[in-house]
């Protein structure tokens, strides 16, 4: 297959991209011209904020991966930053999406992301795709994420939207920024530790997003594993695996002076029991269902 990619810097995207390349397949990564320089293989140059993009260069792909966005936990939230979260994701998939309607050739599917933030704060609630968004700044994203990519739908290109939970990775994300302190024996559950946190290796992240690419699903797919954990059993299952007490919780004013409160609260307050209801209905088989064996198979790759 030619596929291209957005977002292929990223923790996501650059194991997508290898993944592709050493199963023989052709990437073609979007980027932004000024970033250009030192990608490997053919590019295409976008700038969502001017929304420009190489339309012609677009032509004759198989498929699409659509990854690009500011990082929500990039800095604090101020209304300025909230409103580069939101912008980087509607302006780029409608750009992007508009773009590939209007192609002689266009691709047979767009995986266009998304994220759990979709279902908001929703307690010990089972969520699965058929449930309703939440009510807060990140659901609202997501929605209106999602919603862009309509004109790739409008034209007949399949389109499905992973809504990724927190991808496990000694390379980046959540675990990343955990590891040090609970290697310390610093780490601990926060606030009541009862929030749900439904989760994905990024090895199972990655082969979810090459089983969309050519299985007939569109709409909403819930990339998290089968078995969602509670920040305090997510705690208790990393203090285990590294061997390190967990007994002091972590202090919310600390991490009010880290991120802030907002974003505290959206990030590490919330809680979505996310299943993955499709996946698991249309036979897609998971290499780390549980927290015990992710963290075994995360942590042995990267002693």
């Amino acid at each position: 297959m030619r596929v291209a990619v957005t977002g292929s810097t990223g923790l996501i995207g650059r194991a997508l991209v290898e993944r592709l390349t050493s199963d023989g397949h052709q990437t073609v990564r979007v980027v932004r011209s000024a970033g250009a320089a030192g990608q490997q293989g053919s590019t295409v140059n976008w700038d969502p904020g001017a929304d420009q993009i190489e339309s012609e260069a677009l032509e004759g792909l198989d498929a699409v991966v659509h990854l690009a966005g500011e990082p929500i936990a990039a800095r604090r939230w101020s209304s300025a930053q909230k409103r580069r979260i939101a912008d980087s994701r509607t302006r780029g998939t409608a750009l992007l999406a508009s773009a590939l309607s209007r192609l002689d050739a266009p691709p047979g599917v767009l995986v266009s992301a998304s994220a759990i933030g979709y279902y908001g704060d929703r307690g010990d609630e089972r969520l699965d795709e058929s449930s309703s968004g939440g009510r807060d700044f990140l659901a609202q994203v997501c929605r209106d994420w999602e919603a862009a990519a309509d004109p790739a739908r409008d034209a007949g290109i399949r389109v499905a939207h992973p809504r990724t939970g927190v991808v496990l990775s000694r390379s980046g994300g959540a675990l990343a920024e955990m590891l040090p302190f609970f290697r310390l024996g610093l780490g601990g559950r926060i606030g009541s530790g009862h929030q749900w946190m439904s989760w994905i290796t990024l090895h199972d992240e990655v082969e979810a997003l090459l089983w969309l690419l050519t299985t007939d699903v569109e709409g909403p797919v819930n990339l998290t594993a089968p078995e969602p954990v509670t920040n305090r059993e997510l705690t208790a299952a990393l203090g285990r695996a590294l061997r390190r007490p967990t007994l002091l919780p972590t202090p919310k004013p600390a991490l009010w002076a880290r991120l802030g409160r907002e974003l505290t609260e959206a990030l590490l307050y919330s809680s979505a029991r996310v299943e993955p209801a499709l996946l698991l209905r249309r036979g897609f088989r998971f290499t780390h269902p549980d927290i015990a064996t992710a963290l075994d198979e995360v942590l042995a790759r990267h002693p």
